[in-house]
Formats: C-alpha cells, sequence, structure tokens
C-alpha cells in the first residue's frame, strides 16, 4: 500500500484523537485504561498549579483526582514506574517488554561520570539487604551524607545507590508518599507472572516500535523511536525492514503546506475514515503532555513554536517558567503563564498571549474563563485573580 496523503487537518485531527485530546472530557473513567492508551505519563517534581503527570490525565477526563494514581500503583499494582524519556509510569502489561529498557539504563547510568564515580558495591548490597529485612523504605529512612560539593541532580550515597537500583530494575517503587517515592524490592512489587516473563530482546524491540507507532498513529522512524527511548536507532531501521509489508508509507502535510514523508500504522486509512473532529472546548494543556512534548513535531504540524523555560534564566526567557498552551479544537490558540495561591486558595494569571491571527472574542474568553474555574477546583482553589491584560 502506498501513495496516502495526510492533510495538515486530518493530521491535526488524527494526532490529537490518538492521544486522548480529541473528545470532550468528560465521562466515565477508567485511569488506568486511559494510561495504557497514552502508552506512559511523564512524572514530574514540578506544582505550579497541578504536578504534570496529574495534569495530563485530568486534561483527557476531568473526572479525574489525584489520589486515584497511587491507588493504581500502590493497591491495584496496575501501572509501574520507570525511565522512558524520563521518568514516567506505564501500563504494568508493558513490564514484560521492559526488560531491556532496565538493563540499557543500568549500563547508562553506570556510564555516566557521577554515577561511575560514586557507586559503591558495599553500599548497594546494604540497601538491598536493609529493604530485604525491614520492608519498603524511601530516602528518608537514611542518613548518609554527601561528599563534597553539593550540585543540582547529585545527592548522598544512598541515594546514588536508591536511584540506581531503581534504574537497573532491582528496586520498584512500591508506593509514593506525597511525592517522596518509597522502594521494594522488584520481585516484591511486580506481579510474578509478568515480573518473571522471558521475551527475546527482538521481540521487545518489536512490540515497543509497533505498539509506539499504534500510539502515534503516523511518524518517521526517529519519532517512533523517541516515543519509550527504550530502543536505538539502528533497531528500529531494523525492525522498519523486518515489518516493511505492514507499514503503510504517508506523506503529512505540515501546516506551513509542505510535505513530509513517514511511515503509519496498518490500519491507518480506517483511522482517517473515522476520526471526528475534535472538540471545540478550550483546554490548558501541560507543558510536559505528551502531544506536545516533541517540539519540532509540535511547530511543524499545529504551526506552533513552543518552549518550556523553566531551565531559562528569567532574564532569557521570551514567555515565563511555567507556560501553558491553550488548544482550541484542532488549534492553538495561545499560551498563559498561571500559578496556584495555595494560601489564598487562588489561581493568579500573570501573563496571557493569543497566537496572531486569533481572535480575542467574547466567546473565546468564556471558554478560557470556565477552563480556568475546572482547573482551579480540580487543585482545590476557590476563584481566579487575572494579575495581567486580557
Amino acid at each position: 500500500m502506498s501513495g496516502i496523503r495526510i492533510s495538515n487537518q486530518d493530521a491535526r485531527r488524527l494526532w490529537l484523537s490518538t492521544h486522548g485530546l480529541g473528545a470532550t472530557p468528560t465521562g466515565p473513567l477508567d485511569p488506568a485504561a486511559l494510561i495504557g492508551a497514552l502508552g506512559f505519563v511523564q512524572l514530574d517534581t514540578i506544582q505550579v498549579v497541578a504536578r504534570a503527570h496529574h495534569h495530563i490525565l485530568w486534561s483527557r477526563n476531568q473526572n479525574y483526582r489525584e489520589s486515584m494514581l497511587n491507588t493504581l500503583l500502590a493497591d491495584d499494582r496496575a501501572v509501574f514506574e520507570h525511565f522512558t524519556h524520563d521518568a514516567s509510569v506505564l501500563p504494568i502489561e508493558t513490564l514484560p517488554m521492559w526488560q531491556r529498557q532496565f538493563q540499557r539504563m543500568k549500563a547508562k547510568v553506570s556510564r555516566t561520570a557521577w554515577y561511575g564515580k560514586h557507586l559503591d558495591p558495599g553500599e548497594l548490597d546494604a540497601i538491598l539487604r536493609r529493604i530485604a529485612n525491614e520492608g519498603p523504605l524511601s530516602t528518608h529512612d537514611f542518613d548518609s551524607k554527601s561528599v563534597g560539593k553539593s550540585k543540582m541532580w547529585t545527592g548522598p550515597p544512598h541515594k546514588i545507590g536508591l536511584d540506581y537500583l531503581w534504574y537497573a530494575g532491582e528496586l520498584a517503587t512500591s508506593r509514593r508518599d506525597g511525592f517522596t517515592k518509597v522502594y521494594d524490592l522488584a520481585e516484591r512489587v511486580y506481579p510474578a507472572h509478568l515480573h518473571r516473563q522471558k521475551i527475546a530482546d527482538r521481540d521487545q524491540i518489536d512490540w515497543l516500535c509497533s505498539a509506539a507507532l499504534d500510539r502515534i498513529g503516523f511518524g518517521t522512524l526517529g519519532e517512533i523511536r523517541k516515543f519509550w527511548d527504550a530502543t536505538d536507532p539502528g533497531e528500529v531501521a531494523a525492525w522498519a525492514t523486518r515489518n516493511s509489508s505492514t507499514l503503510v508509507p504517508v506523506e503529512v502535510q505540515s501546516a506551513d503546506g509542505s510535505w513530509a514523508k513517514a511511515v503509519a500504522c496498518p490500519d491507518i486509512e480506517m483511522r482517517l475514515r473515522t476520526v471526528p473532529p475534535p472538540t471545540t472546548r478550550l483546554r490548558l494543556l501541560n507543558p510536559f503532555d505528551p502531544a506536545i512534548r516533541d517540539r519540532a513535531r509540535l511547530k511543524r504540524l499545529f504551526g506552533f513554536d513552543y518552549t518550556v523555560e523553566m531551565f531559562v534564566p528569567a532574564v532569557k526567557r521570551q514567555w515565563g517558567y511555567y507556560v501553558f498552551p491553550l488548544l482550541e479544537g484542532s488549534r492553538f490558540v495561545g499560551r498563559i503563564e498561571a500559578k496556584a495561591d495555595r494560601s489564598s486558595k487562588t489561581l493568579i494569571v500573570s501573563k496571557f498571549w493569543l497566537e496572531p491571527r486569533v481572535a480575542a472574542s467574547a466567546q473565546r474568553f468564556r471558554k478560557l474563563d470556565s477552563e480556568l474555574a475546572r482547573l482551579s477546583r480540580f487543585v482545590g482553589l476557590d476563584s481566579v485573580s487575572w494579575h495581567c491584560l486580557r
């Protein structure tokens, strides 16, 4: 099959639908199924309004509440935590296909200058013995001290050891106390029938690539690889060769009218025929939302030039510290900087921008006000206060 051209309008509709943003975010909620459909949800510590993982799930179904994620992790064992392109929560069914990622991350971490220099086999053994004997522990249960000058992303020996053993898959996140990770031996956390499965490495690669393409619908081999970040470019290229008879070559129209080659999932024609128009609701997306994580692809498909600036010095920021993209229908219409003032239980809007050629209509502002009010209620705030012009 060849010669399929996907217009920019259809590409946007399909992209949003595939990422759970096409429909109105209401109705019955199955958070485990939602995470399964996305493939993973990135975890992040920053809590300007809501932490990224909670905001991402709420954006797709606003019946979601923050306590639900730890229930899936700690009680139901329906998800597990590990590293995709960043720390993430994944469906537990993915675990057998994640064995290679445990090994990849173990090797990668041990090669870094910091971990390679400071990993102590005796410390690792002591950590494993303590957890085996005492049960789940967090970093607060250890008291080793940092040696030398403290730097970002560094820590005392026990923190280095806990991180390394978690990356290697020997420890697993048992639960979260607030946002503090509590570790246990992997065999005591992961369901035995999944943890003990032995899947050939090539079969893991095939599954990871096919599952990535299923979740994005269409993309380049590089975009397929970056979805999980659990394979290497050569492995993805070999997968594409092995599966050339089922991959559908397509051309995708960009927002500027140009066309680019990609591959699509086997049922791409059916998806294009049945994808509905997206909801017209206006939504604030989290900066770490999976639909916008690849900034180059976001600009190509939607013509929306977006940069995360929280790690940029304040004087060099074009927009702000934590800026939310505004999605309306299949179009990004603006961006907004907001933060939760928990002492006054107020959501403060400090900056607001509409994109060029986007009208500041009364209807659009009514939609925005409604969404800000919904977001405020989600995080336990009572009101919204604008500290800028609108």
